[in-house]
């Protein structure tokens, strides 16, 4: 796409998208009484316009029919969650019943973790991206200690290459094979928080299959944002987070998905909870636990139906919106603009100022740019936030910038460009 560095051209971008309604389902914070720029939805996604009044629905309904809202009512909670999952299912992937609706992320990443990091004498090694997020490298670390493991044996972290700031994948291939006698799991990040690369997930799949181990994913900044395809790349497990792309607010409801073809696996542990039963005998109350077939089977606790009212307005907006692919090729023009303004500054100066460490290639990226800032990074992250851009901060000198499809425009890219210029001067 032929950018231009320039308002009129931007306001045209935005009078042709297709998506542009969709802001107006979004609530949009506001500075010095105008739309702030909000480019942290990597972070926190926007909450959906409609939110309340799905939040009230469901107040209603407990209101007016307390206990038996679980079988009456428009939608009986019993089965509440099943109403997201088809949205969810198109998002990552995935076949319906592979995706279940349920808990908090590293919850969930526990809780697959116990079906699908089974080490003995021969394979209990754990290969996962180096700088994963934080709850990623603790899990995997209680997880090897739970096991009577020591973390420095059993969990190999890939880095970049000395001067590289990303992964090449052909090193993730290689350290895969290199292990492949001792490997038990390979859990990796759909994107890098820090970088934004998003990782090739189908050919660490292949990798980790061929060296006799499971693939599992952490989707937290890839569902809602990037493609992907957990069913047809073979994917052993994932889960995600839904308060980012998805927009299902603070702390909102997870997700995971099992690929079918561990459904009927006995060889597989889990931990056991009512909720995961078998759903035609649930109220037998029977001893014994009988799973439910499919990824429902790994629910443990009572679907909090508030918090899948939030996330249901979101996944009502993602489904108008016809799936990811309109979506995404919106998202490659806007973030690719964000990056040709960022370019045209440093061009301006003479310098790398500002250095996008998120790869070029948009086939490995989302919609965020990690941009390290060379001179007074912490300053010129101020001066964003003063002057109404929402981004997010990262130590030592990193500022994440995500324009997002459902909501942000052209010109906020073309406003926040202009800002990061202006702060060289101002601060």
């Amino acid at each position: 796409m032929n950018y231009q560095n320039d308002l009129a051209f931007a306001r045209q971008q935005d009078e042709q998208d297709p998506l542009k309604d969709f802001r107006s389902r979004f609530l949009i914070p506001k500075h010095n009484g105008e739309d702030v720029v909000y480019l942290c939805g990597n972070s926190l996604g926007l909450q959906p316009a409609s939110a309340q009044q799905y939040l009230a629905d469901q107040l209603d309904t407990w209101k007016n029919l307390a206990v038996e809202g679980w079988f009456q009512g428009d939608d009986p909670w019993l089965d509440y969650h099943k109403s997201i999952a088809g949205s969810i299912a198109r998002i990552v992937g995935a076949q319906e019943n592979e995706v279940a609706v349920m808990n908090s992320l590293t919850v969930n990443l526990h809780l697959l973790m116990v079906s699908f990091y089974k080490p003995d004498n021969k394979r209990f090694k754990i290969i996962m991206e180096g700088g994963a997020f934080p709850s990623d490298q603790y899990a995997m670390e209680s997880q090897v200690k739970f096991h009577g493991l020591d973390p420095k044996d059993a969990i190999i972290e890939i880095f970049p290459r000395e001067g590289e700031v990303t992964l090449r994948t052909e090193d993730i291939i290689q350290t895969i094979d290199q292990h492949k006698n001792e490997l038990a799991l390979v859990l990796f990040g759909g994107i890098n928080y820090y970088t934004g690369q998003f990782f090739d997930l189908k050919a660490i799949t292949d990798a980790a299959h061929a060296a006799g181990a499971y693939a599992g994913f952490d989707l937290a900044h890839a569902a809602g944002n990037v493609p992907v395809q957990l069913h047809n790349w073979g994917a052993d497990f994932a889960c995600w987070c839904s308060y980012k792309y998805m927009n299902s607010g603070p702390g909102g409801i997870s997700g995971i998905f099992v690929h079918e073809k561990h459904f009927t696996g006995k060889e597989l542990n889990r931990f056991a909870g009512w909720w995961g039963y078998r759903r035609d005998k649930q109220f037998l109350m029977a001893p014994g636990f009988d799973p439910e077939i499919g990824a429902a089977g790994w629910q443990v606790s009572t679907s909090p139906i508030l918090l899948l009212a939030l996330f249901k307005a979101s996944m009502a907006i993602f489904d108008d919106a016809d799936g990811l692919d309109t979506l995404r090729e919106k998202s490659v023009r806007l973030t690719g603009y964000l990056e040709f303004l960022i370019r045209e500054i440093n061009q301006e100066q003479g310098e790398e100022v500002y250095r996008i460490i998120t790869p070029a290639d948009p086939a490995t990226r989302g919609c965020q740019l990690s941009v390290v800032c060379k001179r007074n990074a912490r300053g010129i992250f101020n001066y964003l936030a003063q002057n109404g851009v929402i981004g997010d901060w990262r130590e030592p000198d990193v500022i994440r910038l995500s324009p997002v499809p459902l909501y942000n425009t052209f010109e906020d890219v073309y406003k926040t460009a202009g800002l990061i210029a202006d702060a060289l001067k101002a601060v």
